[in-house]
Parts: C-alpha cells; sequence; structure tokens
C-alpha cells in the first residue's frame, strides 16, 4: 500500500511539473484555481495561489514605530506613515508560508514582533538572508532557487536591481542597498504572477518578463529616493507605462506607496498619470486592505 501510494504521488508531482510550461501566461485558468491578491500595506501582500496562501514582505508595525530612513527623501517622517487596514490576526489568518524578497525593516520587521508563528515556512534569497532570520528564531526557513516547489506551487527567484549603478558604486551605499528577488508563482491551471520586487528596471526584469509571460505583474512603483542621488532605488510611474507596453496581456498591479518616508510617488499621482496615457484597462493600484481576483 505504501509503494502504491508513493507511485501515486510522484505520478501526480510528474504530472504537476510538466503542466507548469503548458499553463504559464496563458490566462486560462480553471474555477478551483482563481487568484487572489490582498494589497495590505507597502509592499506587504497576501497572494492566494493554487489554493495556499502566501504573506509577502510582511512589515507589520503599527503607525510610526520606527525612525525615517537616514539619508532619504523625508527622512524626519517616522515609518510606518499609514495604519495597517486591518488587524494583523485578520492578515496571519489562513496563511501556509512567508516570502521575504530581502530583510529591509520595509519588508520584514519579523525580529521585533510576535506575529508570525517561528516554525511557519519562510523563504528567503540566499543564506545571507537566511542566517538573519533563523537569528531571530525562525526554524523553517528554506532558501528559494530558480525551482521551488511548495505544496503544488512552484516559486521561482528572480533577479533584480535595489538602485542605480551609481549607488551601488558609492560604500557603503551599495552594501546597504544589497540584493533584492523577485518571485514567479506558477501551477498547473492558474494564471502565472510575477512579483518583481524591489528592483529598477533592467535586463533581468526583460528577461523574466519575456521567459515567463506572467498574466499578472505587481510593480513596486513607489519610486523611492535617496537623498543626493539621481534616479531611484525602485519602480516609478514611467515604469508602469513601460511594463503596460511590454506585456500587453498582462494585468499590473502597482504598490509599495504611500505608507513609507522615502516614497515619492504618491497612489494619486499615479491615478493621475494611468489616466493621461489611457492605460486603466489593465493597472489596478489597489487601496490597502483591497482584495484584486484573477
Amino acid at each position: 500500500m505504501k509503494t502504491l501510494k508513493t507511485l501515486v504521488i510522484a505520478m501526480a508531482l510528474a504530472a504537476g511539473t510538466a503542466g507548469f510550461t503548458a499553463h504559464a501566461g496563458t490566462g486560462v485558468a480553471t474555477a478551483n484555481a482563481t487568484v487572489q491578491v490582498q494589497q495590505i500595506r507597502n509592499a506587504t501582500a497576501k497572494i492566494d495561489y493554487a489554493g495556499k496562501t502566501f504573506l509577502v514582505d510582511p512589515f507589520l508595525a503599527k503607525k510610526g514605530t520606527y525612525p525615517g530612513f537616514p539619508d532619504t527623501f523625508h527622512s524626519e517622517l517616522r515609518n510606518p506613515t499609514v495604519e495597517l487596514p486591518l488587524p494583523v490576526k485578520d492578515i496571519m489568518s489562513g496563511v501556509d508560508a512567508v516570502i521575504v524578497t530581502h530583510t529591509h525593516l520595509d519588508h520584514w520587521d519579523g525580529g521585533d514582533h510576535k506575529f508570525i508563528p517561528k516554525a511557519m515556512p519562510l523563504f528567503v534569497q540566499h543564506e545571507a538572508d537566511a542566517k538573519v532570520i533563523r537569528g531571530q528564531g525562525y526554524t523553517n526557513v528554506r532558501i528559494m532557487t530558480d525551482s521551488t516547489e511548495f505544496e503544488g506551487v512552484r516559486l521561482t527567484k528572480t533577479g533584480g536591481r535595489h538602485g542605480t549603478e551609481e549607488m551601488y558604486s558609492k560604500k557603503p551605499l551599495g552594501d546597504a542597498l544589497g540584493e533584492a528577488m523577485g518571485v514567479v508563482f506558477q501551477a498547473p491551471g492558474a494564471k502565472t504572477v510575477y512579483i518583481v520586487g524591489d528592483t529598477i528596471w533592467n535586463a533581468t526584469v526583460d528577461s523574466t518578463l519575456a521567459k515567463f509571460k506572467p498574466d499578472v505583474v505587481i510593480l513596486n512603483t513607489g519610486d523611492a529616493r535617496m537623498k543626493g542621488y539621481a534616479g531611484s532605488i525602485i519602480m516609478g510611474k514611467d515604469d508602469v507605462l513601460h511594463a503596460w507596453k511590454a506585456m500587453p496581456n498582462a494585468t499590473i498591479i502597482a504598490t509599495h506607496m504611500d505608507a513609507i518616508n522615502h516614497m515619492t510617488l504618491s497612489r494619486k499621482e499615479l491615478r493621475d498619470h494611468v489616466k493621461e496615457h489611457k492605460i486603466g484597462d489593465r493597472v489596478r493600484i489597489p487601496d490597502d486592505g483591497e482584495v484584486l481576483k484573477f
């Protein structure tokens, strides 16, 4: 009986793996494979995908808990600049795993709160981030690869660049910016979702779009700025237009605005930009707490 059960599981996994390529980017999903994205705050999102619920980049502190980031725009403001849209217990309800794209405070403040169970599966980009989070008492930290499986969902780590070449050439700024990953979600029958992460637009983003042809693209678009440097450390309004042109069959979700001191692009300004360029047919700019379904 055990041998038969093992064989059935192996066949199911093989079938599932084969299905990833066939379904990726097709826009075809079954009724049971509806993708739901709930904007929480900043880059924090709750994603229901192929029967599993992921909490991405949990930043769950109360308004004004931390000082503004030094040497950034509006560093006199305290972070986060707004409250969470719902109680933390509701945010954590049903979560199966956590994904931390990088350990900057506004994407991971797990060391300062007790909301995330220490044994919950928690995915990170590399050993350095795993070491940080394990040092905070988390016991089930997993390093994501270009082919990570979690209970029927394929999670693919993608790259990016968290600032300009000039910024990375300066010490200690370049080290502080560090690395940040993106994540592609795939499962048989489900729409492909690409969380681009904290990056400016670069060749890696282009190649990821070309390879996976995602149905849903989530961009961090707050146009965060450093004092004394031209350019942003994440995307902005022009990148939303770029994504709309680059992926004519995808829905673009713009997030990471209106919550951290150095964001220079607001939802209101982005909505005006979207209206001006007549791209609202495929661009979504959710409010905190808002749920989008695909």
